[in-house]
């Protein structure tokens, strides 16, 4: 399907909202019958239309279309988080005594989910370096029910062969889920290797405005439909229509977006990669990246989102080019058009900062749609003082 016609056209029936161009937002918690019998059957099955917006809604279901089309799945459920998105389908797949494979050192809601909130329902989670399949292989036992990707990982950047491994898991009968944030759906597409669910903070690339804060999953149909009709119903992680709306906005610059970033994040990378006071730069694409083969098989690009380390390791040195920042704003989140900075030592005490601890030293990049020069410029500013 043309990616024109998915983000311009798909779902977009005009002529029933007054050949408006842009999509209506319908604005309504609730929707009328004629009939019992037409209501009987929304009760029934709720997945099949509107009836409450806590479930469906006419605005919403213009955006699963094209969400679910970008991926190349059959269907997609929207959420009011990019964490939603991730829990309350692990939440859906699985139950008491099940155990779960995950990914080494995924998003940090996504570590609290498998550590702290599942354990009370009598889940276990095994982490493992996901860039071994055979790390994943070897963990799992005849209760793993799910093995969950996060690839590439959004700090550090490893990746997995989501080939093998979706192979692996359905030799298994286990059920395979990525977190997809980092590419997006234009540079990344891990149903076409098998993956089974794939989930993304929308709130990133997809919104791209810093102005919503939205989650996505999309799959096979059966599997969306088994998660709606329990717990994605009966937590009511749904969104509104208005930030629906706002995606549907969003989506049309998409492509754009990502290529002008992409290239942003480039000339930028470059700049780091010969900078005296820059020690590395880890990124997938980068030429000195031990899984550069495999990161170009399965991704198209990478967008603006890579980290770095300075020569000086010291948390006084890394908090000084960081607060020496002019432009770059210190903040979470990515895929905005601003660009951001995270270092790792924010959410680390300073008791337990370990300047040799590898991820401790971590400096997170994201690179937006300024001009790439004058980021340049501030990072100079701030590395000269380092």
């Amino acid at each position: 399907m043309d990616i024109s016609y998915i983000l311009n056209e798909l779902g977009e029936e005009r002529e029933h909202y007054f050949n408006a161009i842009a999509p209506p937002i319908i604005q309504t918690s609730n929707f009328k019958f004629n009939t019992v019998e037409e209501f009987r059957n929304a009760l029934d099955d709720e997945f099949q239309g509107n009836l409450y917006s806590r479930g469906f809604n006419p605005t919403i279901d213009i955006l699963r279309k094209k969400l679910a089309a970008l991926d190349g799945a059959e269907d997609a459920l929207v959420f009011g988080s990019g964490i939603a998105a991730i829990s309350i389908p692990v939440l859906s797949l699985l139950a008491q005594g099940d155990e779960v494979v995950c990914v080494e050192n995924p998003y940090s809601w996504t570590i609290k989910l498998f550590k702290d909130l599942l354990p009370k329902f009598g889940v276990k989670t095994t982490f493992v370096n996901g860039s071994d399949t055979s790390a994943i292989e070897n963990a799992i036992t005849l209760k793993t029910k799910l093995i969950y990707l996060e690839s590439p990982n959004t700090f550090s950047f490893e990746v997995q062969d989501l080939e093998a491994i979706a192979k692996l898991a359905k030799a298994k009968g286990i059920i395979t889920m990525i977190d997809n944030s980092y590419c997006s759906p234009l540079y990344q597409q891990p149903i076409q290797y098998g993956i089974d669910l794939v989930a993304q903070s929308a709130t990133k690339y997809l919104a791209g405005h810093s102005d919503v804060v939205a989650g996505v999953v999309t799959g096979k149909k059966e599997l969306i439909k088994k998660i709606f009709e329990k717990e994605y119903m009966n937590i009511g992680a749904s969104m509104a229509p208005q930030n629906a709306w706002l995606l549907l906005r969003s989506l049309r610059t998409l492509p754009i977006r990502l290529e002008r970033i992409t290239a942003n994040a480039n000339k930028v990378i470059a700049y780091l990669q010969q900078h005296p006071k820059v020690e590395k730069v880890l990124h997938p694409f980068s030429a000195n990246n031990q899984q550069l083969a495999l990161a170009k098989k399965q991704m198209k690009a990478c967008g603006g989102l890579f980290s770095m380390v300075i020569k000086d390791t010291s948390l006084e040195k890394i908090e000084s080019f960081c607060n020496n920042l002019k432009h770059i704003l210190m903040a979470v989140s990515w895929g905005g058009y601003e660009s951001l900075i995270i270092p790792a030592c924010a959410g680390i005490s300073k008791a337990d900062f370990d300047s040799n601890n590898p991820r401790h030293v971590l400096i997170r990049i994201y690179i937006g749609l300024e001009e790439p020069e004058y980021i340049i410029r501030d990072l100079e500013g701030a590395l000269k003082l380092v």
